[in-house]
């Protein structure tokens, strides 16, 4: 009884959309499961790595980094040093309207399961409450004195869609609450990184417009040496 196709004899229609509810689910765990493997960088290293070529003014070369990079964390940094010339709070607006383009990408598929895991165990619910009426409605028919056999079969095929809605639903509760805890994670990085990016090439621009104090001393000597050489 237990058997697939003997499940999906007995538990009629209710049983099918089960399993389409199951093949959702499956393809977004592995979607997602696959966006934020793909998504894995460490953080510190790309900034410190793009903070090198920024102080060095090697903004291609840090644009190549970027673009190599994988994930959100990368596009983002990206989006801000194609326009690192814009000031700094012009440059602020672009680190955040990058990240919310990010947000959809994120988010992709994980309402999705949460509505799989809702629907799962209601759809299992209307199975038994159908199943329960149609055995009871066949006893009716029947009379009173019908086996307790056929009344065991007739509760046992009713509460299937239940069991199968609930273990369709438990893990694809506990797969959306994993993916919801990544999304944040995901999204406190990027905005971390675009702060610091932000802070990077600020100080770059800063230190580029900064004429230190010995420099100048030699420009001022050189200049008195080229009056004295003048007047002499």
């Amino acid at each position: 009884m237990l058997e697939a196709s003997g499940i999906f004899d007995q538990g009629g229609p209710i049983v099918w959309l089960q399993a389409v509810l199951a093949v959702l689910a499956a393809m977004f765990i592995l979607e997602r499961m696959f966006f934020f493997h793909r998504s894995r960088v460490n953080v510190g290293d790309l900034l410190a790595g793009l903070a090198n070529h920024v102080r060095r003014k090697a903004y291609a070369e840090a644009l190549h980094e970027a673009s190599r990079a994988p994930g959100p964390v990368a596009r983002v940094c990206y989006s801000m040093l194609l326009r690192q010339r814009l000031p700094r709070a012009d440059l602020r607006d672009v680190a955040q309207e990058a990240g919310q383009l990010e947000v959809p990408r994120i988010e992709k598929n994980i309402r999705g399961l949460l509505a799989v895991a809702m629907l799962a165990p209601m759809s299992g619910l209307l199975g038994t409450v159908l199943g329960l009426l149609e055995t009871f409605q066949r006893l009716s028919e029947q009379g009173a004195f019908s086996g307790s056999t056929e009344l065991s079969q007739g509760i046992f095929k009713a509460l299937i869609t239940t069991v199968l809605g609930l273990t369709i639903a438990l893990p694809s509760y506990l797969f959306y609450l994993y993916f919801v805890g990544r999304a944040k994670r995901l999204m406190h990085r990027i905005e971390r990184a675009g702060i610091e990016m932000l802070n990077i090439i600020s100080d770059a621009r800063e230190d580029g417009e900064i004429v230190s104090f010995r420099d100048e001393l030699v420009a001022q000597e050189r200049g008195r040496a080229d009056v004295g050489e003048k007047r002499g």
